[in-house]
């Protein structure tokens, strides 16, 4: 049923949990996986260790690098599952959309995380990509 899902991670251990599903959902179906890092600017970069934002002079190797160590976290022996990690620069739900436009995404997957809350009211990720994406959206609980 789904070729290609996208699935949002900026290296938290809340995106894990979205990661996880995606890896779960691409393995079953037969699917590609996209994972994609989206920041405000160029020098945000998200950690696993708490988010922090570090300088990322190498022009997306940094973002990349987040993709990386969550896929291999979550997934552990990739062989067999293909993968393109993206990463963009902007409202990272907005980056989140465009790169499942560009992919030909079937399904985006989501955590919770910002549903509660001030977050939900002002905008969240999840609720970003669920009212403006234009394919299926599986929002993970991960809160």
């Amino acid at each position: 049923m789904f070729k290609n899902i996208v699935v949002g991670t900026d290296g938290s251990e809340t995106a894990a949990a979205a990661v996880a599903l995606a890896v779960s959902l691409a393995r079953e179906q037969e699917a590609k996986l996209h994972l994609v890092v989206g920041v405000h600017t160029a020098t945000a970069v998200a950690v696993p260790a708490g988010g922090a934002n570090v300088s990322d002079p190498l022009g997306g190797a940094a973002l990349r690098g987040v993709a990386q160590r969550m896929l291999e976290e979550v997934a552990g022996d990739v062989k067999g599952l293909e993968t393109e990690i993206h990463t963009g620069v902007g409202d990272p739900a907005e980056v989140i959309i465009r790169t499942a436009d560009e992919v030909g995404a079937d399904l985006i997957v989501v955590g919770s995380k910002g549903l509660r809350g001030t977050r939900r009211i002002l905008g969240s990720v999840p609720n970003s990509v669920a009212h403006k994406a234009g394919c299926h959206v599986l929002i993970a609980r991960t809160t």
